[in-house]
């Protein structure tokens, strides 16, 4: 076993990863409806082989292949002389044998014409799909923000799952080119483990209804606890008035958006400078932008504790530069001068190209001082 653990690891072979909630039990309650026919399959069978045995006097071997072969009259014949009182009795067999296939065919054309078991399979490689995802967002309820929202995060190439209890998501996600989606109520216990909440990074709510988005984040916050994972999720909501913002917050959301603050700030920065109007989109929403803009948390072990930002050399190794700092009591300073001291667990707001952010995050979590001072 061992030896086999080490091929897959080196060949990067990796079991399929499995649904937290499987939907055969689902297919099996729409499959009651055949037991009818299985039932009765099985006693034409039994009557079937013991008349052949008591009229004609056929072993119990050819009684049953005699049996199978009439009963699903596939016209291969007698396989011994058959008396007129056993041709009678071959006849009812054929008779009853058609009669419990039609009504199996029956049964099944109006499962089918219901729609449910083809819905319950098509859910379920939907949910092997989603157990794929890791580090996803659970985007609830579809409209207009949902849409915009989502195309962002294909842009950004973060993984995503839609979920909006009407029957339109399966239209929706066609014309909306949702990858992965599901038909449930966001809050329920249940669509959490099929959205495969236990990998996700976070969750958005975007219901226009105040009240969906207070049950929302109360159930995700609960789930946490219920399954004792080791980091909360980050939650992003949406509201209408500063209020219900602030009602939000207070049951455990990380950001509240208020789309109407969001446009009347948009415009009146327009107004008060109209030249700076396309700044912050080009900068912080254009997707081939090779500046970017990160806070990072200094590690506590990191050798930069404790040390003034001039001596961290960062902008002459990484070429970025450090705009804010926010301490661990929350206060914030922007533009820093080079003697700030850099304390542990402080958060660094770091503007730079994506590569140069990268190298001043493993940077920061070193414990030595790097080599790359000795040459600056």
């Amino acid at each position: 076993m061992n030896l086999l653990y080490k091929v897959r690891k080196i060949l990067h072979w990796e079991s399929a990863p499995k649904p937290d909630v499987k939907l055969l039990p689902e297919v099996y309650s729409h499959l009651k409806p055949f037991r009818l026919p299985l039932i009765l399959t099985v006693i034409t069978m039994l009557i079937g082989t013991i008349g052949y045995v008591i009229i004609d006097g056929f072993s119990l071997m050819d009684a049953i292949y005699q049996t199978g072969v009439t009963f699903t009259t596939v016209g291969f014949g007698e396989i011994a002389p058959i008396s007129k009182s056993g041709r009678i009795f071959t006849i009812t067999l054929i008779i009853a044998g058609f009669a419990v296939f039609s009504s199996a065919i029956g049964i099944l054309i109006a499962e089918l014409n219901r729609g449910h078991i083809v819905a319950i399979l098509k859910e379920r490689r939907m949910l092997y799909k989603i157990a794929r995802l890791k580090k996803h967002f659970v985007v609830c309820y579809h409209n207009d923000y949902t849409i915009e929202v989502t195309k962002q995060l294909r842009k950004n190439h973060i993984p995503f799952i839609v979920i909006d209890p009407r029957k339109e998501i399966h239209e929706w996600a066609k014309e909306c080119k949702y990858p992965t989606y599901l038909q449930a109520e966001p809050h329920a216990e249940l669509a959490m483990l099929k959205a495969h909440l236990g990998s996700a990074k976070g969750l958005i709510t975007l219901s226009s209804s105040i009240a969906d988005n207070i049950a929302l984040i109360a159930s995700v916050r609960l789930f946490e606890k219920e399954h004792f994972l080791p980091r909360p999720y980050y939650v992003i909501a949406s509201a209408e008035s500063m209020s219900d913002v602030e009602k939000l917050k207070k049951l455990g959301a990380d950001t509240v958006v208020s789309p109407t603050k969001l446009t009347a700030q948009r415009i009146s920065a327009m107004a008060a400078r109209p030249d700076m109007e396309n700044l912050l989109e080009e900068f912080l929403y254009k997707s081939d932008n090779p500046l970017d803009m990160e806070e990072l948390v200094v590690p506590k072990y990191s050798w930069v504790v404790l040390k003034k930002l001039r001596e961290t050399h960062i902008r002459e190794i990484t070429n970025c530069s450090i705009v804010g700092i926010t301490k661990k009591d929350g206060k914030f300073t922007a533009m820093p001068k080079g003697d700030v001291l850099v304390t542990s667990e402080c958060k660094l707001l770091i503007i730079g190209t994506q590569k140069g952010i990268n190298i001043t995050k493993d940077l920061l979590r070193r414990r030595d001082k790097p080599k790359e001072l000795k040459y600056v």
